[in-house]
């Protein structure tokens, strides 16, 4: 039976060159500026969708690598998305912007100041997809460039400090009487001393409580210490996994349990499945798509080698394509979800890279539950069976591009509302109030 699901718009490209190496280009959006991106968030929440999260690395990666990552726009450039927020705040009403931040680049007290900024100038709307990129320590002096799970200790450790900063106006301390003049109390405000292992701050912050609750948290992760730091901190947890009954449910039972572990609810934590849908318009035109990308050629291998290398910041263009992928040439800063991506459930030992490489290119049909390419009636059998899994939502994965949103959504918008998977109505008092509409 059909459930109502959360949806969300991963902008998975982040702020950089969208509709480069697509016909989309020729419509001539300039992507340095808002218009772009503002008529996007417009065709998201008339949708009916609960957020955009938007991707970003603040490094273009090693020298090594940059040429890779820069030349065909895969990995850079890229502008802030903290930036672009306000815009896309100001074209909606109700749709949640969820910028992704690093730790290494924000002072506490700087952070929770402009964080607590924008939570109120947007109406409460605001979130944040906090990562722990540890390659990127160098662009910001002295901050050391960390292992992976130090990068999460220290994640912790600053985003406690946000949030005690956040909570430092305690109950009343906010009196705004015009009739004896008194705006705040400030006997009520914390101090707020810090001294950890990675930052030295005190408050309180000069910045007021607020009204509909602090900016949201999201994360991603795979591992189990980024799966610990989500059931410990995150409102969204972005999740990357086989779409089959015992990977879904063992994901969310992973995430519950570090929920309750840290002394919260499991339904405290929104997980929302990444997933890159192509809908056509029918079986037949899908089944044909699949038939071509069945036995990609040595061409197509080396476009994808490029696409990796700039994922993974890790030439692999030059590899022999007949040779076991060596996963020794993957740096400790390399995302473990990522080089799972790549390698999938394969003995890498044994598998040559072309193998893998083409597992990337070949697509599958949605009716068999072997790819993403489908109607949209199929796309939401596929979302009604999540939600018979207990799923809380999806995370649709593309540009954030007029073209790209219509064609993915003009046919299955009025399919997943007329079983009542995608909302209607949108909620108001925020971020926090959309996710716990249901």
């Amino acid at each position: 039976m059909s459930r109502p699901q959360h949806f969300g718009w991963f902008l998975a490209r982040g702020f950089g060159p969208h509709g480069w190496g697509s016909p989309s280009l020729d419509w001539d959006w300039r992507w340095t500026s808002p218009d772009l991106y503002q008529q996007s968030a417009r065709e998201l929440e008339r949708a009916g969708f609960d957020f955009v999260l938007i991707e970003d690395a603040p490094s273009l990666g090693s020298a090594a690598t940059i040429d890779l990552r820069v030349r065909h726009a895969f990995g850079g450039p890229k502008h802030d998305p903290l930036l672009l927020a306000p815009y896309l705040f100001a074209a909606t009403t109700h749709l949640g912007i969820i910028p992704t931040v690093n730790p290494a680049a924000y002072l506490p007290y700087t952070a929770a100041r402009q964080f607590a900024t924008l939570q109120h100038l947007s109406g409460h709307r605001l979130g944040l997809n906090v990562v722990t990129d540890t390659a990127s320590a160098r662009h910001f002096g002295d901050a050391p460039q960390l292992g992976h799970d130090a990068a999460y200790d220290r994640a912790e450790e600053w985003l406690s400090g946000l949030r005690a900063l956040w909570r430092s106006w305690g109950d009343g301390a906010l009196v705004t009487d015009p009739v004896s003049g008194v705006y705040a109390d400030g006997s009520r405000l914390e101090a707020v001393r810090h001294r950890g292992e990675y930052f030295a701050f005190d408050g309180p912050l000069n910045a007021i409580p607020f009204e509909h609750g602090e900016p949201v948290i999201a994360s991603p992760g795979g591992s189990g210490r980024g799966l610990a730091f989500a059931g410990a901190n995150s409102d969204i947890q972005l999740a990357l996994a086989p779409l089959h009954e015992q990977s879904v449910r063992e994901y969310r039972a992973r995430i519950h349990a570090a929920a309750i572990e840290r002394g919260r609810a499991p339904e405290d934590i929104k997980i929302l499945f990444a997933i890159q849908p192509t809908i056509v318009a029918s079986a037949a035109e899908a089944d044909r798509l699949v038939a071509a990308a069945a036995d990609p050629d040595d061409d197509t291998l080396r476009l994808i080698a490029r696409r990796q290398s700039s994922d993974l910041e890790t030439d692999l263009t030059g590899l022999d394509l007949d040779a076991p992928l060596d996963l020794g040439i993957f740096g400790e800063h390399v995302s473990q979800g990522s080089i799972r991506r790549l390698a999938g459930d394969r003995d890498v030992a044994s598998t040559p890279l072309r193998t893998h490489l083409a597992a990337l290119a070949r697509l599958g049909r949605i009716s068999d539950r072997t790819g993403f390419v489908g109607t949209a009636d199929e796309f939401a059998d596929l979302i009604d069976e999540l939600g018979d899994w207990g799923n809380d939502g999806i995370l649709l994965w593309g540009d954030l591009h007029p073209v790209t949103i219509h064609r993915t959504l003009d046919e299955l918008v009025p399919v997943l509302r007329r079983r009542g998977i995608l909302r209607r109505d949108l909620i108001d008092g925020g971020l926090h109030a959309t996710l716990r509409a249901f």
